[in-house]
C-alpha cells in the first residue's frame, strides 16, 4: 500500500497549517507515522488521495451513524444548499429539528442549538452558573468537554482538588473554579462538596468517549444525582458523543438517572457542524432573550446543518430497531477481536454502547482515567499502523472510541477480526 501522496500533501499542509492539521489528534503523534490524506468516503469506508480503501471504524469520530455519503442526509442537505447557505435569521427547521430533540428526550423541555459540542458545553456551563448564581464546577479526569479554557485542566498536585490549566495560555483565574473528581469514584466528588460551597454544577460524560470508551457506573451517577440535589447544584450530561450513538433516547434512559442540562452533537449534524444544549423550562428559561445569561452565535441553527440534523434524527427515530443490530456488530467486532489476541497472548479489555465500541490493552478492567492511561500504548499503535496498512481505519489514539455504522457490514466486520487475528501473530 503506498501513501506517497499523502506524506507529500502532509508536508505541504505543515508549511501553512501548525502541525499540518486542523485537529491535533489527526496528526497521528501518538500512533506515528503520517495520517492518510482522505478524497473521499462511501457507505463504510475512506477513500485517501493515493486511492487506498479503508473499513471506516472513525465515521467522522461519530457523526455519520448512516455512513458516508448517505442519500437521505445528502437529498435534504443539497434541497437545502438550493435556498440558501445561511440567513443570520429563524428558520422553520431550527423548530422542526427542536420538537424532534424534545420529544426523545424526557429531560429536556427546550433546546438550543449551536455549532460544536464545545460551544454547547460552554454555553451549558454558563447557563448552569447563572442559573445557580454560582461559580465552581466539578468535572472527571479523562472527560473531555471542548478546548474552553476553564475545561482544560489537570490534577492539582498531592491531594489538591483545584485544577491547574493543562494548556499554556488558559489563565489560572479562569481554572481555578474548576474542580477535578474521578471518574466512578463518589468520594472524591464528595471531597470537592467538601471544599466549595459554590458549585454550580457536576458535568459528566455518562459513557465517557474520550478517554477510550467507559461508561459510567450507574450507583455513580444515582449518587451525583442526589449530591446536586443535596446541595442545590445542576447535573449536566455531555453527550455530544453518546447522544444518539448509545442509544436513541439518551443515557438517562438506560442509566436511570435524569440531568438538569444535557449537551448534544455530532449525529443531530448528520455530518454537519452542529451542537446543541437543552434542558427543564425552569433553567432554559434563564437563558437570553427570555432570562439574564447571554449567548449568541451568527450560524448557530444553520438551515443546511439543521436539514443534514433532521433527516438523520428522523431515520434514527423512525428506525430503533437498528440499535440492537448496531450494538450486535460492534459486540461481534471486539469480542472477535479479543479472542484473536488473546491466541497470541495480547490482553483486550473492551466494551460496547450501542454503536460505540472500545478496546484497551490492558490486563485489568478499566474505570477511570488512571486504568486507561496504564494501557499500553506502544501496543496500541503498533496496532493502529498495522491495521491501516492492511485497510482498516481505527481512531489513533488509544484515548478514543471507535463507531459502527449502519454501512458496516457483518462481511466487514469478519474479514477486520481475520486481519487483526494475521496482526497479533505478526506482532507476537
Amino acid at each position: 500500500m503506498s501513501t506517497d501522496a499523502s506524506k507529500k500533501a502532509f508536508e505541504e499542509a505543515q508549511a501553512l497549517i501548525p502541525g499540518g492539521v486542523n485537529s491535533p489528534v489527526r496528526a497521528f503523534k501518538s500512533v506515528g507515522g503520517t495520517p492518510v490524506f482522505i478524497k473521499e468516503g462511501e457507505g463504510g469506508h475512506l477513500i485517501d488521495i493515493d486511492g487506498n480503501s479503508y473499513v471506516d471504524y472513525v465515521q467522522s469520530w461519530g457523526p455519520l451513524i448512516f455512513g458516508h455519503r448517505d442519500e437521505h442526509i445528502e437529498a435534504a442537505v443539497i434541497d437545502a444548499v438550493r435556498h440558501g447557505l445561511s440567513f443570520g435569521a429563524p428558520t422553520l427547521a431550527e423548530t422542526e429539528l427542536a420538537k424532534e430533540v424534545v420529544s426523545i428526550f424526557d429531560s429536556i423541555d427546550k433546546v438550543r442549538f449551536v455549532s460544536s459540542g464545545t460551544e454547547a458545553v460552554m454555553s451549558a456551563i454558563r447557563l448552569a452558573r447563572g442559573y445557580t448564581g454560582r461559580d465552581d464546577i466539578v468535572k472527571f479526569e479523562g472527560c473531555y468537554h471542548g478546548h474552553s479554557d476553564s475545561l482544560l485542566v489537570q490534577a492539582g498536585s498531592g491531594l489538591a482538588t483545584f485544577g491547574n490549566p493543562s494548556s499554556p495560555g488558559v489563565p489560572a483565574d479562569f481554572t481555578k473554579h474548576t474542580l477535578l473528581a474521578k471518574y466512578n469514584d463518589i468520594e472524591s466528588v464528595r471531597k470537592c462538596f467538601t471544599d466549595s460551597s459554590d458549585i454550580a454544577c457536576i458535568i459528566i460524560e455518562p459513557i465517557a468517549g474520550n478517554m477510550g470508551l467507559v461508561p459510567a457506573d450507574k450507583l455513580f451517577l444515582t449518587q451525583l444525582r442526589e449530591l446536586c440535589d443535596e446541595h442545590g447544584a445542576l447535573l449536566i450530561f455531555d453527550e455530544v458523543m453518546s447522544g444518539f450513538r448509545a442509544t436513541l433516547y439518551g443515557a438517562e434512559s438506560i442509566t436511570g438517572t435524569t440531568p438538569d442540562i444535557i449537551t448534544l452533537g455530532k449525529v443531530i449534524g448528520g455530518g454537519m457542524p452542529v451542537g446543541a444544549f437543552g434542558g427543564k423550562d425552569e433553567v432554559m428559561a434563564q437563558l437570553s432573550p427570555d432570562g439574564p445569561v447571554y449567548q449568541a452565535g451568527t450560524l448557530s441553527g444553520n438551515p443546511v446543518a439543521m436539514a443534514a440534523g433532521l433527516a438523520a434524527v428522523r431515520r434514527l427515530k423512525s428506525n430503533a430497531r437498528l440499535y440492537p443490530i448496531l450494538e450486535a456488530r460492534a459486540t461481534r467486532l471486539v469480542e472477535g477481536m479479543k479472542e484473536a489476541a488473546a491466541k497470541h497472548g495480547v490482553t483486550l479489555q473492551t466494551d460496547v454502547r450501542g454503536s460505540m465500541f472500545g478496546f484497551f490493552f490492558n490486563s485489568d478492567k478499566v474505570k477511570d482515567f488512571d486504568d486507561a492511561a496504564a494501557s499500553d500504548l506502544e501496543l496500541f499503535a503498533k496496532f493502529h499502523t498495522g491495521m491501516l496498512a492492511k485497510g482498516y481505519y481505527f481512531a489513533c489514539s488509544q484515548f478514543e472510541t471507535g463507531f459502527i455504522s449502519t454501512a458496516t457490514t457483518d462481511e466487514m466486520i469478519e474479514k477486520t477480526i481475520t486481519a487483526a487475528d494475521e496482526l497479533f501473530g505478526e506482532i507476537a
